[in-house]
């Protein structure tokens, strides 16, 4: 399987970041793009974002946290903005989703990366 330029994953990363900001930010988002469970929503968005930005930040400079609290702090804005925008609010539980989006997200990311690596998890693992 051919990798993938960390070029891309920025790229993905930054496209993933505008569309769910815009959609976070939009007063009626389109239904086609609803899990039916707020929660959820939150959770795949994060997850998504999480993942590439994990494969965007091989190689780099800067640390897990570092990113991983970015992602958070992504989370975080886009609760504060919602309290502007009519018919949205902010949530603590939608940040809590996020996170655990984010937990996803890295966890998928990092087996992938370890797999591509030829690294294969301890039996029972």
């Amino acid at each position: 399987m051919p990798t993938i330029p960390r070029s891309v994953w920025t790229a993905l990363l930054a496209v993933l970041a505008m569309v769910i900001g815009a959609l976070a930010l939009t007063p009626h988002p389109p239904p086609t793009l609803d899990t039916g469970w707020d929660k959820l929503n939150h959770v795949l968005a994060f997850a998504a974002l999480a993942f590439c930005a994990q494969h965007a930040a091989q190689g780099a400079r800067w640390p897990a946290p570092a990113w991983q609290f970015g992602v958070l702090a992504y989370g975080v804005l886009i609760e504060i903005a919602q309290t502007a925008v009519p018919g949205r609010h902010g949530e603590w539980p939608d940040l809590l989703a996020d996170a655990v989006g984010i937990v996803l997200g890295v966890t998928a990311a990092s087996l992938s990366l370890r797999r591509k690596q030829g690294i294969t998890p301890p039996d029972g693992a």
